[in-house]
């Protein structure tokens, strides 16, 4: 039997989009079938996983050429399933080093079916060849952020804005919990090893009547956090941190930190890179963004402090952090992030776009 819809997912932040994609397909049309890649949430909402999504996770560009082999062979694993099974519809979720090159494999092998994409490369910081690949093998792209549809204004793609499917999820609140910190190190033992430490020596620097707690974003993590930050300070799943309502975070940079923006949570943003990693970024790569972290981004100034490979020391996260703490900078900053929740409201129901390719 030919299956409606196979979506594939590399990561933890598509995995998350893919989940509220998977449940909002389904409760719209709950005879679908949907198979693919994906993690924890698109499993739990109903997809049924050909390859799971954990065998895709890599770190950096490093990480990346180590685990080459191992890609390619799940790459040719996943056009052969798709051409094998022939779904009307392939939904590819971010990810777009491998997705991309999935899309253009299909079509170059003779797949007929329709093909979607959900987030936009970042065709406004590198790869503007992206462009034309998208509009080459794609038959629809939808896109998360209100600056990325005219990108496309020279071609034949439809784009559509969707908005950011977590304001559907996350609402803006106020009354923080007084001198409670949340520490999010990241998703990826790689990323906990290199930011957690940069955050847990700025905590005897701080205030003493601070508290903290840290995320654990999955259970396998947890005894890497707690051979790093000991046994002082509570570890929280991500649904009990959700429970909570930090004056303050200290993120490292990716998805958490627009979430954090949603909830009205002011943040200081990190990421740690290798030295070589931050060498092919700049000259190879030629990224120079004059903000990394997404709410920055999307607003076009800084709503969060943030400190970025070579900008990242201790001194400047104790400034950042120290200066954010003020009562007129967090004033300043709850009344930002309500503007950017408003911004990202979904015009558009993603759910129904997809299924208009049946």
């Amino acid at each position: 039997m030919t299956p409606d819809i196979f979506m594939v997912a590399g990561e933890v932040s598509g995995d998350k989009l893919g989940g509220t994609l998977v449940e909002s397909i389904l409760k719209k049309q709950k005879d679908l079938e949907l198979i693919g890649i994906g993690g924890p949430e698109m499993r739990a909402h109903g997809l049924f996983p050909i390859i799971p999504m954990e065998e895709l996770q890599v770190m950096g560009f490093i990480d990346v050429i180590k685990h080459l082999p191992r890609l390619f062979k799940i790459f040719r694993r996943t056009v052969q399933t798709i051409l094998d099974l022939n779904p009307k519809v392939v939904v590819t979720i971010d990810y777009p080093g491998f997705n991309l090159r999935l899309a253009k494999k299909l079509r170059k092998k003779g797949y007929q079916g329709k093909i979607c994409h959900v987030v936009c490369p970042s065709v406004w910081a590198w790869g503007k060849k992206r462009i034309q690949t998208l509009a080459d093998n794609y038959d629809l792209l939808l896109t998360l952020l209100p600056f990325e549809k005219p990108l496309f204004g020279k071609t034949s793609l439809r784009v559509e804005y969707i908005g950011h499917p977590l304001t559907q999820k996350i609402t803006y609140e106020t009354s923080p919990e007084e001198n409670l910190i949340a520490i999010f190190p990241g998703s990826r033992s790689h990323e906990i090893e290199r930011n957690l430490p940069c955050f847990l020596r700025l905590i005897p620097k701080l205030p003493p009547q601070m508290k903290y707690i840290i995320s654990v974003s999955q259970e396998k993590y947890r005894p890497l956090i707690e051979k790093l930050a000991g046994s002082q300070i509570p570890l929280l799943t991500p649904v009990e941190m959700n429970l909570r309502k930090p004056m303050l975070a200290l993120s490292k940079s990716g998805t958490m930190t627009l979430e954090l923006a949603l909830k009205g949570i002011p943040t200081v943003v990190i990421y740690k890179i290798s030295p070589l990693d931050i060498f092919l970024a700049k000259y190879i790569f030629r990224i120079n963004l004059r903000y990394y972290a997404l709410p920055n981004l999307i607003l076009k100034h800084t709503l969060f402090p943030e400190l970025i490979g070579p900008d990242l020391n201790d001194n400047e996260l104790f400034e950042s952090t120290t200066s954010l703490l003020e009562p007129q900078n967090l004033r300043k900053c709850h009344l930002e992030c309500k503007k950017l929740h408003d911004l990202l409201r979904s015009p558009h129901d993603p759910a129904s776009l997809i299924l208009s390719l049946l």
